[in-house]
């Protein structure tokens, strides 16, 4: 009983087997009706680097008639000069013919761009149309990029007094290095992208002061998306970092933003004494380790963003430090955080104790990971003084006036890929400053936002602005 039923039961999926493929036909339509359909109706590469092969695109063609379909030619049109390749079936080229799709079935169409010079400072935009013929029948998909020459930069020493100016984007291969004893200026608006363990490394001085209208960025050389309309800078660990090297004093920086490298900002000196780097109104975000170290460096900050990194957002051995209106938060995506927001260390190597000279004034500590990664300032010569945090506590003699156990309310949603670090409506932060901390010259957030407005003074790097009403 059991051995018939088997066979029975093979015999119904057999059936059932001839009578599907049998609704597939192997033979080609001719009929002007049976065309092609497209996973896309454009092909988008947004801005290419000129002289270099762009990410590759992709898209489905589909074929969702029963008989099998011969499309008799694929081709770029040839409108952009030639700048658009195509892989169909595994074969690189710009032109194919009798390509068959069988009924209900589907074939990928890889698309890549390789773009000449524009000999333009400006971003030129090109567009072609990827052509198909079947029975007859011409179908287009269209084709876009925009064009970017950049002045490439591979393993260079500024050796003299240089300005980076904002007339093309610097493309940094290797080691961009700023030679002993030399100021580098970078012009506001300017762009440096970093390639694939790119670095910089300040052995002289940089002043780098963009504006609220343009400010200076440097960032990786992905500029293309990782998926939809998410940008690919959303990923960190794409270029090294920058690095303020032993003897390298006066570093002023306004107006940067920084993101998507794996070490930060790394500050190094020899004498506490005198001022090694100045941040005003930037922004270090999203580092796969940390977004900036200090080592026995004098570091003030004001009006600045530290957020988003694997190990620690901030790591400080020793130091004169002045943060004054600073934001450090730390959601960081792609890892669990392995450290807490801000690391103090204590001891050099050979067991030599740190000095500390440490003033965080309005500052808000926030994330998903703890605060600090000693619960007690109790030793070191290090105060916080209207500070915000996200766990419990009392103030005590390093802990002056603080908001314990509050939340900033930020626009950061982590799931929807923002990281606004603004405040919302009814944030903890909202009037809690004190006034008295913050220079006159850091009256204005990098939004361009009077800190000064109102009777309260709000904590952290940006000033609360109330959300529109919806009715």
């Amino acid at each position: 009983m059991t051995n018939k039923l088997h066979y029975i039961i093979v015999a119904i999926v057999a059936i059932a087997a001839m009578a599907f493929t049998s609704c597939i036909s192997d033979e080609f339509s001719t009929s002007t009706g049976d065309v092609l359909s497209f996973s896309t109706d454009t092909v988008k590469f947004d801005t290419v680097i000129t002289r270099q092969g762009s990410p590759t695109k992709q898209f489905l063609v589909y074929n969702k008639s029963k008989k099998m379909l011969n499309i008799s030619s694929i081709r770029v049109a040839g409108e952009s000069n030639g700048h658009f390749f195509l892989n169909v079936d595994g074969m690189k080229g710009d032109e194919f013919h009798d390509v068959e799709v069988r009924g209900e079935d589907s074939i990928y169409v890889f698309v890549e761009s390789r773009l000449d010079p524009t000999n333009q400072d400006e971003p030129e935009y090109l567009e072609d149309n990827i052509e198909f013929v079947t029975n007859g029948v011409t179908q287009k998909v269209a084709v876009t990029a925009w064009g970017q020459d950049v002045i490439i930069l591979n393993d260079t020493t500024l050796s003299s007094p240089t300005h980076l100016t904002a007339n093309k984007p610097y493309l940094v291969y290797g080691t961009l290095t700023v030679d002993t004893l030399i100021n580098v200026t970078i012009d506001p608006g300017a762009t440096l992208l970093f390639h694939d363990k790119a670095a910089m490394m300040v052995k002289g001085r940089l002043t780098a002061q963009g504006t609220q209208d343009k400010p200076i960025t440097l960032r990786g050389d992905r500029l293309d998306h990782v998926v939809g309309e998410i940008g690919y800078d959303i990923m960190s660990g794409q270029w090294d970092g920058v690095y303020f090297n032993y003897g390298s004093f006066g570093n002023e920086l306004s107006y940067v933003t920084m993101r998507g490298n794996t070490h930060g900002m790394q500050v190094y000196s020899y004498d506490m004494g005198v001022r090694s780097l100045h941040l005003f109104n930037c922004v270090l975000h999203n580092a796969s380790l940390l977004t900036l170290l200090g080592v026995n460096a004098w570091i003030d900050a004001e009006g600045t963003e530290l957020s988003d990194a694997g190990l620690v957002v901030a790591d400080f051995l020793g130091g004169k430090l002045g943060f004054v209106n600073c934001t450090f938060a730390n959601y960081y995506l792609f890892a669990a955080i392995e450290g807490p927001i801000i690391n103090l260390e204590t001891e050099y190597e050979g067991g030599e104790q740190a000095v500390f000279d440490g003033r965080f004034d309005n500052c808000i500590f926030y994330g998903n990971t703890g605060e600090l990664n000693i619960s007690a300032l109790d030793g070191l010569n290090v105060v916080m003084r209207n500070c915000l945090f996200k766990s419990s506590g009392e103030d005590d003699a390093c802990f002056i006036n603080c908001v314990w156990k509050a939340d900033p309310k930020f626009y950061t949603e982590r799931e929807k890929y923002i990281f606004d670090y603004r405040l919302r409506d009814g944030s903890d932060a909202i009037a809690r400053g004190d006034r008295s901390f913050c220079p006159v010259s850091a009256r204005y957030d990098r939004y361009g936002v009077d800190r000064f407005a109102s009777d309260g003074h709000d904590i952290g790097a940006y000033v609360w602005v109330p959300a529109p009403v919806v009715e």
